[in-house]
């Protein structure tokens, strides 16, 4: 297909239902060229793989992942507890191009890329999915294309405040020596291949730039698209109607989404939203990339902020990687930060958790992603802080995304984004400075810790829905503060009507045995609770100056999840 006359909108057959809270449900996140490519290969630890070392020049090369790989790991991924599938973008990049392996430098948005396989693949994976009653959300971008198209005399052109007019428009990039063009030139649906529908403003200079730069600037080699223009918008509109209705695709996350004007990005998520509710996806999931502050991020979500437009009002994202949050929650695990500053990113002037009916319904937290210089492993020999941190994200507020190969301890870190996308099933850029070898190992720490966190969070509803209240701390029951320091108790509750449910995460190296505050009202004095990690331990309600608390014991990194033990009706 090249043009967007040629889509078909019409529901072809039953489609899969959203689910009802998209809380109930873990994302894994993978690119699928570094993810697996379907066949059998050396495992870690099998004889002769162990001496492969990669080389760095490897490391933006495709390394032949592909869809049917992702197919045949369904299991893999469903057994760490992830019902959500987050796919990178499949969508054709430039052929002659061997460093879009990530699959952000779109060519033809009508195609899915031949090194990743095929519009059937793509809908055969997202039908065995749903058949294990999984999710597949895709990753799009609507601000930007591939490098499809050069700047007069192929220049390289920087962003400036002093340009009156948009660069003079060089050429489109060609494959094809005839005059009537291929596949393989320009841009595709061809209603993009018109050069005043680019911005045209050369390259963003400042990452950290909000405003007229961000908007504008083209995102490296990436070319920006004037998505204010709503000829544009529409154009897109089209384009990703026509895969959720192609492939049955259950949500999309928007890449570069701090680079959309609000105003276009609500006009965008309206429509998307609309289409999915035709077709009987009620609750269709649109989360973005706003890799920014959270008074940023309030401009583009939907339950905090609306663009009305001729009488219309247009509601932004469902949601918002939380990027704060992953910053600041690798620090305090790690002790560089004081826990004062996790507490914060509760305040209710987040607009990320303030939602009192919906808490963290807005949010879709990460310790990991593609787009940081280093992983949380990252020179760290302590996997017991990666499943602390883990620990807090699965029993914390929001949607919680596991980046593929933190449940394998993955510790890529380098000068560039390129180490954090290490190869799992073997390839030339493997992880741990391996090539040739897989890391699929369902029996490691981490993996193992991942799996029994989401059991609990699935069956407990208080730690999908419930508010969150941090909890003072004392090392004597009578001096109760929050703590301050790496060396403590850090607590909170999730509170669902009656019930609580108590998590405690010791910080520390070494084994610390603190009171912890717990409600007054919804606990009796006496009473008994149990870590849902491990039943046999159980501690008692004391009730002193009108605070009740429970003493909790913890080896150094250690963590439980408390609730009160239910008497059996006699």
């Amino acid at each position: 297909m090249k043009s967007i006359k040629d889509l078909n909108f019409s529901p072809a057959g039953e489609y899969f239902p959203s689910p009802l809270d998209w809380r109930d449900i873990v994302l894994y996140s993978l690119l699928v060229d570094r993810f697996d490519d379907g066949s059998c290969r050396l495992c870690f630890g099998d004889a002769g793989v162990r001496d492969a070392v990669r080389s760095p020049e490897n490391r933006q090369a495709f390394q032949g992942g592909n869809l049917r790989g992702v197919m045949s790991r369904l299991d893999y991924i469903a057994g760490l507890g992830a019902k959500g599938i987050w796919l990178s973008p499949v969508f054709k990049n430039r052929p002659e191009r061997d460093d879009t392996y990530h699959g952000y430098g779109i060519h033809s948005f009508l195609e899915v890329d031949p090194r990743f396989g095929t519009v059937e693949e793509l809908r055969e994976l997202v039908s065995k999915a749903h058949d294990r009653g999984m999710y597949v959300i895709l990753d799009i971008v609507v601000a930007f294309t591939g490098d499809n198209w050069a700047y007069e005399g192929d220049h390289f052109c920087e962003y400036s405040t002093e340009l009156m007019e948009p660069y003079p428009f060089g050429f489109w990039r060609t494959l094809s020596s005839g005059n009537n063009g291929s596949c393989n030139d320009a841009v595709w649906p061809q209603e993009l291949q018109l050069k005043q529908f680019y911005m045209r403003r050369g390259k963003i200079r400042d990452w950290k730039m909000e405003g007229p730069e961000a908007v504008e600037g083209d995102f490296d080699t990436l070319k920006k698209l004037d998505i204010r223009q709503r000829e544009v918008l529409d154009i897109l509109i089209r384009i990703y109607k026509f895969w959720i209705r192609t492939a049955d695709i259950d949500g999309f996350r928007l890449d570069a989404a701090k680079h959309m004007d609000p105003l276009s990005a609500a006009r965008f998520c309206s429509a998307i939203r609309e289409y999915a509710k035709a077709l009987g996806k009620h609750n269709f999931l649109i989360f973005g990339e706003i890799a920014s502050g959270y008074q940023t991020i309030q401009q583009y979500l939907k339950g905090c902020a609306f663009c009305a437009v001729n009488g219309r009002r247009h509601h932004g994202f469902d949601a918002a990687l939380d990027f704060p949050l992953s910053y600041i929650l690798e620090r305090v695990v790690k002790g560089f930060s004081s826990p004062e500053e996790l507490r914060w990113v509760y305040d209710s002037t987040n607009p990320l958790y303030a939602n009192s009916r919906d808490p963290g319904v807005n949010s879709v937290t990460f310790l990991d992603n593609h787009d940081r210089n280093r992983r949380f492993m990252h020179q760290n020999p302590y996997r017991e802080q990666l499943v602390l941190a883990l620990g807090y994200q699965l029993t914390s507020l929001g949607v919680p995304s596991i980046y593929y190969g933190t449940e394998q301890g993955f510790d890529g870190g380098g000068p560039d984004l390129h180490y954090v996308r290490e190869c799992m099933f073997g390839g030339v850029w493997g992880a741990f400075g391996r090539c040739r070898t897989g890391f699929f190992d369902t029996e490691n720490l981490v993996y193992k810790s991942i799996a029994r966190l989401a059991a609990i969070r699935m069956q407990e509803p208080a730690l999908r829905y419930g508010r969150q209240y941090f909890r003072e701390t004392s090392t004597n029951g009578i001096d109760f503060a929050h703590p301050g320091d790496r060396h403590c108790t850090l607590a909170y509750s999730r509170v669902l009507d009656d019930d609580e449910i108590v998590v405690a995460l010791n910080l520390d190296f070494h084994a610390r045995n603190d009171f912890i505050t717990i409600d007054f009202t919804m606990n009796e004095e006496g009473e008994w609770l149990a870590d849902l990690l491990q039943p046999q331990f159980r501690v008692q309600v004391v009730k002193r100056h009108g605070r009740s608390s429970v003493q909790v014991r913890l080896g150094g990194l250690q963590m439980a999840i408390l609730k009160k033990e239910k008497l059996c009706a006699g």
